[in-house]
């Protein structure tokens, strides 16, 4: 199997763009913290540790070359966040984008949601091609004339200018958050969002920022009594009153926001018994669900904990329908990965565009795809040294010991600073962008 995608086991997946600087030395405010397509993979947005949103627009294919997808080139960069201080808490708050997502296009403009540790922007990207000469009270450089010296009156008109492309804040959502938000979720009623943290899901109008709904809260009234925490929350793609949140200890829940104000209650509970042959002093802290995501269609969810990705059909909560093995290899490696802090690391995953495919990171920059009808899986790599334009990938393989093939990897030599932790998925074709630790990969199916 060449690749994985489209529901087809022959998808072959080549080298497209990579976009950011060569340089070993990475500056940590160029590390990427978030990537997310919008709803029509036009525009792809990045943000970063240094509070910044960079979006990259679909350039239109070429006559000359027809099965040539047009490439992605930087439309527009703006500051989204800048670093805060906390002074009731003496807490500095990192401009960190953690999450980015995208509203459905009403009009010509797109909006946006940004968020980092504490505080959600919307935000507005417009383009202007025109701008109105022939004011009557002002200059043409702005300044305003003597309403004395105006003896005639003129039409202003509209003349066409170079693209301009301008983000502005239409809202800011503030001060709802005690702890760290890890997501944020556009509801399909595209008039309200909620914003998670590790105890609260808030609900939010997006016409209104003073006020929001807390819908969930998990916090005990004596924190000496905590046992876990919230790690994602998602609403469903088409049902509005339905939402999922994860927890660190491997669990989902489902709420119904119809049942109450205050989802305390679940509507249903998706948690897989554990294997007691698996048990360790790991055992807890490789359960913890990193990312959850409803499939298009909302009949499945998946889920990401450190080792694998699981499956999830709504209608059944006893386990998972389907259970695909990320990087199993590194279960003997636990231990130095907990010394090194790796195995807190969150990996997100993603669907292709029909479902059929799944895609989540790994370390030495490996990501990797379950093709879901074929029941193959594939690894492969984002790597400048396999960058030629349209240069086929070709799937790496791990050795776990024994006698290493010659084309295969030892789990001995994998650098655990190399990991990808961010990956999306064009909604519509076989176009994936998979974040490394400073750098964007663009890889799309060969076209014949």
């Amino acid at each position: 199997m060449a690749g994985a995608g489209g529901g087809n086991s022959d998808v072959q997946w080549c080298f497209s763009q990579v976009k950011g600087a060569i340089d070993d030395d990475v500056a940590e405010a160029d590390i990427i913290s978030t990537v997310e397509f919008n709803h029509s993979g036009e525009l792809l947005a990045t943000g970063d540790k240094g509070g910044r949103v960079v979006i990259f627009q679909q350039e239109p294919e070429s006559k000359n070359q027809p099965l040539c997808r047009g490439e992605y080139n930087v439309y527009s960069t703006f500051q989204s966040h800048e670093p805060e201080f906390d002074y009731l808490k003496s807490l500095e708050i990192e401009e960190k984008i953690n999450k980015i997502r995208w509203l459905s296009q009403k009009n010509a403009a797109q909006f946006l949601l940004s968020t980092n540790d504490k505080t959600i922007k919307l935000w507005k990207i417009s383009e202007r091609d025109k701008r109105p000469e022939g004011y009557n009270l002002k200059e043409e450089d702005g300044r305003y004339r003597d309403p004395n010296t105006v003896t005639a009156l003129r039409v202003p008109v509209f003349r066409p200018m170079d693209l301009m492309v301008e983000a502005s804040p239409r809202r800011v959502f503030a001060n709802a958050h005690t702890y760290h938000i890890n997501s944020i979720s556009v509801n399909s009623d595209c008039e309200t969002y909620l914003s998670a943290d590790d105890l609260r899901i808030n609900l939010w109008h997006l016409e209104i920022t003073d006020r929001s709904f807390n819908i969930v809260d998990i916090k005990p009234a004596n924190m000496e009594e905590l046992t876990e925490v919230i790690t994602a929350a998602e609403f469903h793609p088409n049902q509005c009153n339905t939402f999922v949140y994860s927890s660190s200890k491997g669990t989902i829940r489902l709420c119904d926001m119809r049942a109450s104000a205050l989802c305390d209650k679940h509507a249903k509970l998706f948690e897989e018994p554990e294997d007691p042959n698996n048990r360790s002093f790991f055992s807890e802290i490789i359960s913890s669900i990193s990312d959850v995501k409803f499939s298009h269609s909302g009949r499945y969810m998946m889920t990401r904990d450190y080792l694998s990705v699981k499956i999830w059909d709504l209608n059944m909560e006893t386990r998972p329908v389907e259970t695909y093995q990320v990087h199993e290899y590194l279960r003997s490696k636990l231990c130095s990965l907990y010394e090194n802090d790796c195995i807190f690391d969150k990996f997100e995953c993603c669907w292709n565009g029909n479902d059929s495919v799944v895609m989540t990171g790994s370390y030495n920059n490996f990501f990797r795809m379950f093709d879901r009808g074929y029941r193959q899986d594939v690894t492969l790599e984002a790597s400048r040294e396999n960058s030629k334009p349209r240069s086929v990938l070709k799937p790496r393989k791990i050795s776990t010991g024994g006698k290493r093939k010659k084309d295969e990897i030892s789990v001995d030599s994998l650098d655990f600073n190399k990991k990808i932790l961010h990956t999306a998925w064009h909604p519509l074709d076989n176009i994936i962008a998979v974040a490394t630790t400073n750098n964007l990969y663009i890889f799309q199916e060969k076209l014949n």
